[in-house]
């Protein structure tokens, strides 16, 4: 399982772990569920929580929001679309980073084991702290950059430009790459990390864009691109299936056509 961010000279209190029994459940499953409470100051520690899946739906996400509303209340957890669209229920789940709205409880063999994100600080139970990973979403400037003056309707692309971008704004910045990344965990204050790069991509290879020159200048970094070392681990996790590792390569690839 992956390594997670915990306060600082903490670790994770086995001893401290309540369990919550399903009385006559018919089909009981067992969900191990990182817990922490900045306010309490204790160390985290992970519960225990038995669910029937027989009066429960199929996905992770239906049964945290069962155990949140029968069970224990004190539970903290994002979500919203419930449709592997907006990317708020991302967390890992049997050591694989992906989203609890898409991710079968069928899937998990045994106990369902449900920690926060790796690597990111945590602000509550399942709740990481996005703050900085928004931060360098900004710093890329994710958006049409152009000089020429705005026609009376629309920028044109041809079907092959418009193409270009496929496998690329589907991304919903989950963040499941990122933080599966090792090279992210070691140099995340610098490295910009496989979402964000796959984002600066997008608006690189858009046709309509103008500022290509600009962002690959922005780009050229020791640690914002080229801290990528093509583990891969970003593809792997990626819960839409798209390939920020191609998208870093093409990067790399254009600052170096751009200098020959």
């Amino acid at each position: 399982m992956a390594q997670f961010t915990l306060p600082k000279n903490s670790t994770i209190d086995k001893a401290a772990g309540k369990t919550f029994k399903s009385p006559g459940a018919k089909k009981p499953r067992s969900f191990k569920i990182y817990r922490y409470d900045p306010d309490t100051g204790a160390n985290p520690r992970v519960d225990t929580y038995e669910v029937d899946m027989a009066a429960c739906g199929p996905m992770v996400l239906d049964a945290l929001i069962k155990i949140k509303n029968e069970v224990d209340p004190t539970l903290t957890f994002r979500r919203s679309c419930r449709e592997g669209i907006c990317g708020s229920c991302a967390m890992n789940i049997d050591g694989t980073n992906t989203l609890a709205c898409i991710k079968g409880c069928d899937e998990v063999s045994g106990d369902v084991a449900i920690y926060p994100l790796p690597h990111m600080p945590v602000i509550k139970d399942l709740v990481p702290d996005m703050t900085h990973f928004y931060a360098q979403l900004a710093s890329i400037e994710p958006w049409l950059k152009t000089d020429t003056p705005a026609p009376t309707r629309e920028r044109l692309q041809s079907e092959d430009d418009r193409a270009k971008i496929d496998g690329l704004y589907e991304c919903i910045l989950c963040a499941c790459c990122s933080t599966s990344c090792p090279s992210y965990w070691w140099n995340s204050d610098r490295y910009l990390g496989p979402a964000i790069l796959l984002q600066a991509y997008r608006w690189l290879i858009d046709s309509r864009d103008e500022a290509t020159g600009e962002r690959l200048d922005a780009l050229e970094d020791p640690f914002k691109l080229y801290r990528c070392h093509t583990i891969m681990n970003c593809t792997k996790t990626c819960p839409k299936g798209l390939n920020p590792a191609k998208a870093i390569a093409e990067t790399k690839k254009m600052m170096v056509e751009r200098t020959v």
